[in-house]
């Protein structure tokens, strides 16, 4: 049995992941806490199948380092210069004000100031891997709360290091190797300058001589390789693994290797992440939880509340919406993975008792379990209390419009149509649902409605009876057809100008006699394939040309195609037809262009 232990180990992972992550995703709980609770369920104080717990975390916190480096794959260095002020301002504010709060309200407890200062500092650190993944999952990277959070634990990883070099100093300790401060931060820029140059002129030829071989593991060992080289030599001097890979990944982000590295990396990621989930679950120490249970839960409670508190405040002034500023709050309010660095170094040099190291690694490891049941319950609670606040915002109040033109949703499809109307002195009425836009519309004189578009009450309001046209802007399918239905119903005569999602929305829309419909990237696509064409050689007139047959020929499919969208037999073969019919076209126009070129004639337009 002891010889198989180690698969045996992953056996028990791999089942309980199994099983408790998608239950926790099917009960709204996301996958964070699946494997949290996987990880509690087989950790020493569940059913004690997992004895080595800080064996498995120290070794699964290569997800979180690899994490780190395919997430600086995506961020070429302009990017990373352009999110500088989000950084090290927005970051640096987050750092400064909850380490403050935090250390003023500890010393009020009578903590002693180094203790408190050390605590923290290392307490206004919020988790990366849990964080990101949970942005990740919920496919909130790019919203202004997900940026935000970004750049935030982009600028904890760099200040985690001053942080860990402070404590020694604190405790009345040189380093912990009783090396000069001087030469320790002469070995962290020789790294950082080995890691610019070894980016930039080494890991590209040798990946391209890799590349040659045509052999995709080696490929993807190379890839193993780098990543374990920059830690081990990061830790060798003292510096965050994970922000050693960070820079490295940016480095290589204008690499024509960069997707080949995300792609073989992947895989490696998602699942020594979920392990590393699952050994914070495991390291839950419950004796010391069962030992002193009110003073823990008080910390918890307090340590969440602060950092909740501050954080909301400070999102106010970091142009974060105010429907995500609680989001926002509740996503970083946990302890960090480096808080466990941080509270190590001050045990080693006696700024800490062992007691208080325990302690507080107990309280920040129940704080990142309790964060994806927070946001759970901002998801079942507060966020549709805030929808029905602002459906509760008034929108029947406002005088009845003459606009000749009403719009449907202002994201960036309407924005293009209502900005064009208004440039040429069109009047335009816009309903809209977000409280931000809307507010932002006022400012520059749009009449906007607040409230749900397919109410026939709030339509007559905005002046729909008195309009020339309607044009349907929403993002989503069900509620616009609704909008054509409440509008056909009330209005049979008024034009409708409607935006196609996609085929089958184009459809819905023709059934209800809107005559009048735009497919929203049909358009684009055709004008960036027109310009692609002039790069493989064609001339400006043949390349618009053949976007010019492309164009009608999908119209013309489209149209023969409606009557029978619904039967999937016909539509394949109306389909199959086309194309054949398409190719002809194209080889047709090709032989055209070709006499012409040879006759020195124009080619005629069919």
């Amino acid at each position: 049995m002891e010889h198989h232990s180690f698969l045996i180990n992953i056996l028990f992972y791999l089942v309980a992941a199994i099983i408790m992550v998608p239950l926790a995703k099917r009960l709204g709980m996301g996958a964070v806490l699946g494997y949290l609770v996987a990880g509690v369920v087989i950790g020493p104080w569940g059913l004690g199948l997992i004895k080595n717990v800080e064996v498995i975390l120290s070794f699964s916190e290569f997800g979180v380092v690899l994490l780190l480096f395919l997430i600086g794959l995506e961020l070429e260095p302009k990017r990373l210069w352009l999110l500088r002020r989000p950084i090290f301002g927005w970051g640096g504010a987050q750092v400064g004000v909850v380490s403050a709060g935090l250390c003023a309200v500890a010393m009020a407890f009578g903590v002693d100031w180094r203790t408190a200062l050390v605590g923290a500092l290392g307490l206004s650190l919020s988790s990366t891997a849990i964080v990101l993944a949970t942005l990740g999952e919920r496919k909130l990277m790019s919203t202004p709360a997900g940026s935000a959070g970004f750049s935030i634990l982009l600028f904890q990883d760099i200040a985690a290091i001053p942080m860990i070099a402070l404590v020694p100093l604190l405790g009345g300790l040189v380093t912990h190797s009783g090396e000069p401060g001087w030469l320790r931060v002469a070995k962290l820029a020789a790294v950082l300058a080995a890691l610019v140059v070894g980016g930039r002129f080494l890991v590209n030829p040798i990946l391209r001589f890799i590349a040659k071989t045509d052999l995709r593991e080696i490929f993807t060992a190379f890839a193993l390789l780098l990543v374990i080289a920059i830690c081990v030599l990061m830790e060798s001097v003292g510096l965050s693994m994970a922000l050693g890979t960070f820079m490295a990944g940016v480095l290589l982000a204008d690499s024509e290797y960069r997707h080949e590295l995300i792609s073989d990396l992947e895989p490696f990621k998602g699942l020594l992440l979920g392990l590393f989930f699952i050994a914070v679950g495991m390291s839950v120490d419950f004796g010391v939880l069962r030992a002193q249970p009110l003073l823990i839960l008080a910390l918890v409670a307090g340590l969440l509340a602060v950092k909740i508190a501050l954080l909301y405040v400070l999102s106010k002034f970091f142009d974060i919406p105010r429907g995500q500023q609680l989001f926002f709050a509740l996503l970083l309010s946990q302890g960090g993975e480096f808080a466990f660095v941080v509270f190590a170094a001050a045990e080693a040099a006696h700024v800490f008792a062992p007691e208080t190291a325990a302690l507080l690694v107990v309280v920040v490891t129940l704080s990142m379990v309790a964060t994806p049941l927070l946001l759970l319950l901002h998801d079942k609670f507060v966020a549709p209390r805030l929808q029905g606040d602002k459906k509760r915002r008034p929108d029947d109040h406002i005088e009845a419009q003459d606009n000749p033109i009403v719009i449907a949703g202002f994201g960036r499809f309407g924005q293009i149509i209502g900005r064009l109307l208004a440039a040429n002195k069109i009047g335009v009425t816009v309903l809209d649902h977000d409280p931000d836009q809307i507010d932002l519309l006022r400012k520059f004189g749009f009449k906007v409605f607040y409230g749900d578009a397919t109410r026939v009450d709030l339509l007559v309001a905005a002046g729909i009876e008195k309009a020339k046209a309607l044009v349907i802007a929403i993002d989503n399918v069900d509620d616009s057809l609704a909008l054509v239905d409440a509008v056909r119903l009330r209005l049979p005569e008024l034009t409708i100008l409607a935006r196609a999602r996609n085929v089958t929305h184009y459809y819905e829309l023709m059934k209800r006699g809107v005559t009048l419909i735009e497919r929203e990237t049909f358009a684009a696509a055709l004008l960036l394939g027109e310009q692609t064409l002039q790069q493989v050689g064609y001339s400006a007139e043949r390349a618009q040309r053949a976007a010019g047959i492309f164009g009608r020929h999908n119209l013309k499919t489209l149209l023969e195609v409606a009557p029978h969208f619904q039967d999937q037999q016909k539509v394949m073969s109306l389909t199959r037809q086309a194309r054949e019919e398409l190719e002809d076209m194209f080889e047709s126009d090709a032989a055209a262009f070709a006499a012409a070129e040879t006759s020195g004639s124009d080619p005629q337009h069919r």
